[in-house]
């Protein structure tokens, strides 16, 4: 079931410190200030001092900060055109200036980081049965693209990434994304993989990927685990790591273009298997009661092309396949339409 929320993002941490960013803004506060006074030193003849009609130095800098902090007692007021048209076109800027930016301060520093605390602590709450995307690179994008195109709701996949352009764009798609390193437990808790229903893998190093998959596999020992790699021999120690489903699409490219020497419709075929947009899907479920002692070829709900027993995958002309057991799982080719149904069916 969809849960309706907003994406949540961490943005990047601003190369400076705190402190630092603090003091860079009350200096430019205090400059804004020394700037008013000065001006008004200058010009003090065209202030009027209701005490003792001398306006000193001190009474410059009263008078300037009172007015920047619109207190106005009333004591000291300008009385020349040329001292009221500094105030109002001068310091009355510089006090909305001052305002804003000890009002940002106050955001940046408390109000944002309570309301992006908070809004984390309501997106993980909600998380369950969601799909976790680690890396948003081509790969990535492409398979929240699908699953989005499979029926799976936006808001349903988290996109961990470490770029914040990329992040946007998974935002942009409507998914919860957090800036982070997926090879770190706290990483991986904070999108609840232990609730999650598949992560998919993605880092573009082969190296990187296998590090998540071994740490996701660390913190949950059942979630499916898809991970992508480029050279061949990485693939076993992606299994080894704890992949569910290992894909190389740099040999599955050349097995689509080899094929296509031999006949010129095999490739557009697997293409068709595993796209959306094709007219056939490929379909996996646990064998139905009815179908128990039955062969594969004998059901009826697509075309039976292999069954998987205690792990092992036995094809529809082997002996295995004659009659089906209890706790077969069944990989059969159906219509897209029968595929769009059964996702749809699915909670």
């Amino acid at each position: 079931m969809a849960i309706h929320r907003p994406p949540a993002t961490l943005r990047r941490k601003s190369p400076l410190p705190v402190w630092l960013s603090i003091g860079w803004r009350i200096i430019g506060v205090m400059a804004l200030l020394a700037l008013a006074i000065g001006v008004h030193y200058f010009d003090r003849e065209g202030l009027r001092d209701t005490y003792d009609g001398h306006v000193s130095f001190l009474d410059v800098v009263y008078f300037t900060a009172i007015s920047i902090t619109t207190t106005g007692y009333g004591d000291i007021a300008p009385v020349t055109e040329q001292a009221r048209m500094f105030d109002a076109l001068v310091v009355t800027p510089i006090r909305i200036f001052v305002v804003l930016l000890f009002v940002g301060t106050t955001y940046n520093f408390v109000l944002r980081r309570t309301w992006d605390k908070w809004r984390m602590a309501y997106i993980q709450r909600h998380l369950h049965d969601h799909y976790i995307v680690a890396g948003f690179g081509k790969t990535g994008s492409d398979a929240v693209d699908e699953l989005i195109a499979r029926g799976v709701a936006a808001q349903d996949i988290v996109v961990i990434d470490g770029n914040a352009e990329s992040l946007a764009q998974a935002e942009a798609c409507g998914c919860a994304v957090l800036q982070g390193d997926a090879t770190r437990d706290r990483v991986l808790e904070d999108v609840k993989i232990g609730r999650a229903r598949a992560l998919i893998v993605s880092a573009g190093r082969d190296d990187t990927s296998i590090l998540i998959t071994l740490t996701a596999r660390h913190l949950s020992k059942t979630i499916p685990i898809s991970v992508t790699v480029k050279a061949d021999d990485n693939e076993t120690p992606a299994r080894a790591a704890g992949a569910t489903t290992v894909i190389n699409p740099v040999s599955f490219a050349g097995l689509l273009l080899a094929g296509s020497c031999t006949g010129p419709h095999i490739a557009d075929y697997m293409m068709d298997l595993a796209s959306i947009n094709g007219r056939i899907a490929l379909s996996e479920r646990t064998v139905a009661p009815p179908e128990i002692g039955k062969p594969l070829s004998a059901i009826t709900t697509g075309m039976g092309m292999r069954i998987y027993r205690d792990g092992k995958p036995f094809s529809f002309w082997e002996d295995a396949a004659k009659a089906l057991e209890p706790g077969d799982i069944i990989v059969e080719i159906v219509p897209q339409g029968a595929a769009r149904a059964k996702r749809a069916a699915q909670p």
